[in-house]
């Protein structure tokens, strides 16, 4: 089986002591590549690093988190447009609104997000979107940019069904990760009713470890369990599973993927 992790944050100085050991096992449960958002202008260096060392299975993305739009956004997007005019990047991410933390900024944020949208618009390249307690506010805005031309991920995707079926119709697929396999996740309500066909597997690593890993650091090396729970949803195979998200990962990734 392959699998394709399509958001985890290897680069993380949480996987500094033992990355070899990590990497070894990622490659032992068949996780094939593994796309890293970026979050910041400090996050570059370590993840084109990344990139370097596991050429073909790091693939990196540019983006400016909504975590990190404060009063010198715009001088952080120029920074990273920049970056686009240098190289190829898989995708415009990790982006998006955040209404968990701080609320302040959220002007910004979503200032930020419709110029970087551009920028995918502009590159034909899909959006990788964080949406944590802005799911409505986040579907709105992508809504009010969609010209046809839009699509990607809504990251770490823990919604409602209405909300899942709001995103499919707009284009984009879902990221499934660990919180998949939590008991009160939500999830086991919502993955039967919209099956397989717009779903992504995910970590976010090291973020969000999957039951029986819940509260420790999260690796690629866990998206099989990930893959068997939505099997287990489903009523089918993990293989089965493990075969269509690697299909739709794919499709979303289909401009980068086929320049490697």
């Amino acid at each position: 089986m392959k699998y394709i992790d399509t958001h985890a944050h290897i680069y993380s100085r949480k996987f500094e002591s033992d990355l070899d050991l990590v990497m070894a096992g990622v490659q032992e449960a068949g996780v094939d590549r593994i796309y890293m958002p970026n979050i910041d202008l400090e996050s570059i260096s370590a993840m084109l690093a990344m990139e370097k060392k596991y050429p073909g299975v790091c693939i990196p993305m540019m983006g400016l988190h909504p975590c990190d739009v404060k009063e010198d956004f715009e001088e952080q997007l120029q920074e990273m447009e920049n970056w686009f005019e240098r190289r190829d990047f898989a995708a415009v991410g990790e982006i998006g609104l955040d209404l968990y933390w701080d609320k302040s900024f959220f002007e910004q944020q979503k200032e930020a997000l419709r110029i970087q949208i551009s920028w995918a618009k502009k590159k034909n390249l899909p959006i990788i979107l964080h949406c944590r307690e802005s799911m409505e506010e986040t579907i709105s805005l992508v809504r009010a940019e969609q010209d046809g031309s839009l699509g990607g991920i809504f990251h770490c995707f823990t919604g409602t069904l209405a909300q899942a079926q709001e995103i499919i119709e707009l284009g984009f697929y879902l990221g499934i990760g660990g919180v998949a396999t939590f008991k009160n996740g939500g999830l086991d309500t919502v993955i039967p009713e919209i099956g397989l066909e717009r779903l992504v597997l995910e970590t976010d690593a090291p973020y969000l470890a999957p039951v029986p890993h819940r509260g420790k650091r999260n690796s690629p090396e866990y998206i099989p369990i990930i893959a068997e729970k939505i099997g287990d949803y489903l009523g089918v195979s993990k293989e089965l599973v493990a075969q269509k998200t690697t299909e739709n990962a794919l499709k979303v990734f289909e401009a980068y993927e086929s320049k490697l």
